[in-house]
């Protein structure tokens, strides 16, 4: 059996990136960078104020005495003339700076009196002033190849005045869950051994926080031909396949025997960890299909661990965990003979070990936020140890 981090190496070296496309800015969130983004233009572009008041040239209030207002300056609306000497203009936030001033002095410190103003003693330095390219300068590498874009870097690529970025594309993923006593979730309480098919559901959500598209979702029953027509047509869709469940050695175990006739290669089968001992990964031809276990807790901690990575590497990213050194508030149990991954919650302390960590927990896996890496044959720890966790 493979180790943890030998099926992480095999991954890393059977995985490469999607082919390269262009996509409006507008749909970029998600998306990973193929090619880094330089800024169209400078931020700011002119110097502007920093905060609502009178634009003035510092040398001309020195004296204290009032100064005659020659007009406003508004966002997108600028004072289009030379700063008269001896005058002001009202300034707002984000407008440009009139030529000839080079401070702001807030309107807090300023008395109006229809087109004269003065200012209080006391306004400390005048400047309140937002350099040209005080944020960045045109040409400036705001994001670089490889990040996924958020919430927080779209407004970076957006402020470059960027319309169009350049990704990868998304991974297309097909998910097969295996087993006749699976029902669609809200239809298992109509047959008496029917179980709800949360398993698959939930890795479809996972992968779509990856940045995968879910072609397909279905269920499989234990009829290997039918399995092998509906392997064929998943491939058909998918960059990726995943199937949950089947993977043991048992009469009506398929997961990999379906694939047979449509040329499976294994690149690793069965794992020297607990959870995800049969975890497998194959090529069928340019695609690529993941086996996970059946019982959730073990498909989604595996998930993590493998799917992750496999689809972070498939839109350009590196794939790699970003386990942290932890502090452990309660105690963690000895490990057997494989590396284990315990679920853990994050607590006042630090991460507490979930009690239960039986592989078909569901309700449990609500409150599991991280993942501990523990070696083999690890003595138990004491809390306030460090460990290495992964967020989940």
């Amino acid at each position: 059996m493979k180790t943890f981090g030998e099926a992480s190496a095999l991954i890393a070296s059977h995985v490469a990136p999607l082919e390269i496309e262009t996509v409006p800015l507008s749909a970029g969130a998600g998306r990973v960078l193929a090619a880094d983004i330089r800024a169209a233009i400078p931020s700011p572009r002119h110097s502007v104020s920093a905060m609502d008041g009178y634009a003035v040239r510092q040398s001309d209030i020195a004296g204290g005495e009032p100064v005659q207002v020659a007009g406003e300056a508004r966002p997108g609306a600028p004072f289009a003339s030379v700063l008269p000497a001896g005058e002001a203009v009202r300034i707002f936030t984000g407008a440009p700076l009139p030529d000839g001033a080079d401070s702001v002095i807030m309107q807090e410190y300023a008395q109006r009196d229809a087109d004269t103003v003065w200012f209080a003693a006391g306004f400390g330095p005048a400047k309140h002033v937002r350099q040209r390219g005080s944020d960045f300068e045109e040409g400036a590498v705001l994001l670089r190849r490889g990040t996924r874009l958020d919430a927080k870097t779209l407004v970076a690529a957006a402020a470059a005045d960027v319309a169009e970025i350049t990704v990868h594309r998304q991974p297309a993923i097909a998910i097969i869950a295996t087993g006749d006593e699976l029902a669609e979730p809200g239809s298992a309480q109509l047959a008496p051994y029917a179980i709800p098919d949360s398993t698959s559901l939930a890795i479809a959500s996972l992968a779509q926080d990856a940045g995968a598209c879910v072609t397909s979702r279905c269920r499989g029953q234990d009829d290997l031909p039918a399995l092998e027509r509906q392997a064929g047509e998943l491939l058909e869709s998918a960059d990726i396949v995943i199937v949950i469940g089947g993977a043991s050695v048992g009469d009506r175990d398929f997961a990999k025997p379906m694939f047979a006739p449509h040329g499976l290669e294994l690149v690793f089968d069965r794992l020297a960890i607990k959870p995800g001992k049969p975890v497998w990964l194959g090529r069928a031809g340019a695609r690529l299909v993941l086996g996970l276990p059946g019982n959730p807790s073990s498909a989604m901690v595996t998930a993590r661990l493998f799917l992750v990575p496999i689809l972070e590497r498939l839109q350009g990213g590196e794939g790699y965990h970003a386990w942290r050194d932890m502090p452990l508030a309660t105690p963690l149990p000895a490990t057997g003979d494989r590396e284990t991954f315990a679920r853990a919650h994050w607590g006042q302390a630090g991460l507490e070990v979930l009690g239960n960590q039986d592989s078909g927990v569901q309700g449990g896996l609500a409150r599991a936020d991280w993942l501990i890496r523990c070696p083999s044959s690890q003595a138990g720890l004491e809390a306030g140890n460090t460990v290495s966790a992964l967020l989940f």
